[in-house]
């Protein structure tokens, strides 16, 4: 048992630290490049256990603001486990490895994180730590636990204590590093004054783990065989997920309540990283309780987005506002800023005040089998079915647009579906095609340049809705239980399709497609999205018109409304 929680935690063995290319604790004090560099920090937590972490000042300052970033990654910047970067001068699809570049990534640099020699240079200290039993931090390894919150909060509040800081705390970095901060900052240690979630879950059973119910099969094997570095016990992320399939008190505990959060927050997201990141930073930047708060959603690569100089110098903004001036200090930026995508790599950037935006219009568009149209208005009674077996066969229904149309937030497809059996996983994807018919790729996953405009998933023995939190744009499912469907019966379910934001020019087409398995595999790439056991046999049949009015609910905006 874990901190009071009602569910047994599994471990499973741990990859010897060394494998990961671990140095070996080595307490040591350098100065190098104009930092002072202090490896191996011990930090003790409130029961005593001992986390370790590193600390980079700038040689010969103090009173220094604190950027804190919090995994179980590796502090020590190991080689074989960084992202690549992008290179000088050059547009973020080329990328180069970190320390080569000069473009604020040195070899200090952690997985995800921000640059020492870069924020050093600007007046702060950054503390990496690694998590309660990685690598050299003692105690046993889990995620996504309170526990990891509790240590986050202790680590703030040493790090505010020390004689060189400020006392003011923020957190920053990239999915498992912005994670946490949701995590701590719902906690609410004193001293932490802003976060940074660059590209964050929020909501690990919907965003990452169980997406529409369906257990995610590849990334998550592949993360833990790259992360479960520790002499203690890891937890067994894999199994938990099979003996947890429902939203139960083991994800209740590993999902922070988002509107404790008070401190400012800067949240930064892409369109294209369906399945793991996009979801949750809006639903946090939505959730939290923060007075002053602020959201970035762009159309490109991720880690390249985090430390481009655009990027940073907004960084820079907040962090200084925060972390340097006086509390109350606030920033003259817009609430929201958007890219409006239209093609690979091309969109418009626009400000907005609020999310959904305002001018949305929620306009219907009714699926009609007979033609394998989207329409206006309801069409008779028709159907179409697929092989729920065969990953090549899918039904796709599309409308022709007669004018400029931007389609921004949260889709969401009401499905009248019949399986053959007690059960139906159903995967939805929105693409858009040219005046050609030539279908137009998005960014997607953080590494491709394939991918569509936005992707929903449901597993239909989970379509039980809350009602408190649903919207008809926005549909929220319990996952509290599995309510097993009639064979040969048509039931209604709400698919929820991931917020994405793209301009359709008159004459293009938008398609919504449904099929029984994942749109996009990457055979031999192993880190990402993939559901390799969906519970389907035999066919698929969608109802559409008359009495089973199958419709596509589009978010459009009209910008004279706005």
């Amino acid at each position: 048992m874990s901190n009071n929680e009602s569910f047994e935690i599994l471990y499973r063995l741990p990859i010897p630290p060394e494998e990961g290319k671990y140095p070996g604790l080595a307490p040591s004090r350098r100065v190098e490049h104009g930092l002072i560099v202090e490896r191996d920090v011990a930090v003790p937590m409130r029961d005593g256990v001992v986390l370790r972490v590193d600390v980079f000042r700038p040689e010969g300052q103090w009173d220094l603001p604190v950027l804190f970033t919090y995994s179980p990654y590796g502090k020590h910047a190991r080689k074989g486990f960084h992202m690549l970067y992008p290179q000088a001068g050059q547009d973020d699809r080329r990328f180069v490895d970190p320390g080569t570049t000069g473009v604020s990534v040195s070899h200090y640099t952690v997985w995800e994180g921000p640059d020492p020699l870069y924020w050093c240079n600007q007046g702060f200290a950054v503390v990496n730590a690694d998590s309660r039993g990685s690598w050299g931090s003692e105690g046993s390894l889990t995620f996504h636990s309170q526990q990891e919150a509790a240590d986050g909060y202790d680590i703030v509040e040493w790090a505010a204590g020390q004689p060189w800081s400020n006392g003011r705390v923020g957190m920053t970095g990239v999915s498992y590093l912005a994670w946490s901060q949701w995590n701590v900052a719902a906690t609410r240690p004193p001293h932490l004054f802003a976060i940074n979630p660059w590209e964050g879950y929020s909501d690990p059973y919907r965003d990452i783990a169980m997406q529409g119910g369906i257990r995610e099969t590849r990334f998550r094997g592949w993360w833990i065989e790259s992360t479960a570095y520790s002499r203690n016990r890891v937890e067994d992320v894999v199994e938990l997920c099979k003996q947890h399939p429902h939203f139960d008190a083991y994800w209740k505990a590993r999902t922070p309540d988002l509107s404790r959060i008070e401190v400012p927050l800067y949240a930064v997201v892409d369109w294209g990283d369906h399945g793991i990141h996009t979801r949750g930073t809006i639903e946090g930047f939505k959730q939290a309780g923060s007075r002053e708060k602020w959201l970035e959603v762009h159309g490109r690569m991720k880690w390249p987005y985090y430390y481009r100089p655009e990027s940073l110098d907004r960084q820079l903004e907040f962090f200084t506002t925060f972390l340097k001036e006086a509390p109350g200090a606030t920033l003259d930026w817009p609430r929201l800023n958007i890219e409006v995508r239209e093609s690979h790599f091309v969109g418009e950037v626009r400000a907005e005040n609020t999310w959904p935006l305002e001018g949305t219009v929620s306009t219907p568009l009714f699926l009609d089998a007979a033609a394998g149209a989207l329409t206006k208005d309801l069409p008779a009674a028709s159907s179409l079915s697929y092989d729920s077996e065969n990953p090549k066969d899918f039904l796709e229904f599309s409308v022709a647009l007669d004018e400029d149309t931007e389609v921004t937030g949260t889709m969401s497809l009401q499905l009248w579906v019949e399986s053959e059996t007690d059960e139906a996983d159903l995967f939805v994807a929105v693409e858009k095609f040219d005046r050609n018919g030539v279908r137009v790729p998005f960014p997607f996953q953080s590494m491709f340049h394939d991918g569509p405009v936005a992707l929903g998933w449901l597993r239909a023995s989970h379509r039980d809705l809350d009602v408190e939190r649903s919207t008809p744009q926005q549909p929220w499912h319990t996952h509290a239980r599995s309510v097993p469907l009639e064979p040969g019966r048509p039931i209604l379910v709400d698919i929820e399709i991931w917020p994405s934001s793209t301009l359709f020019r008159a004459g293009e087409r938008l398609a919504v497609r449904v099929k029984g398995s994942d749109y996009y595999t990457y055979p031999g790439v192993p880190a990402v999205i993939h559901h390799q056991e969906p519970h389907n046999a035999g066919r698929h049949t969608v109802h559409t018109g008359g009495d089973h009015p199958s419709r596509l609910l589009l978010p459009v905006i009209n910008h004279s409304a706005s």
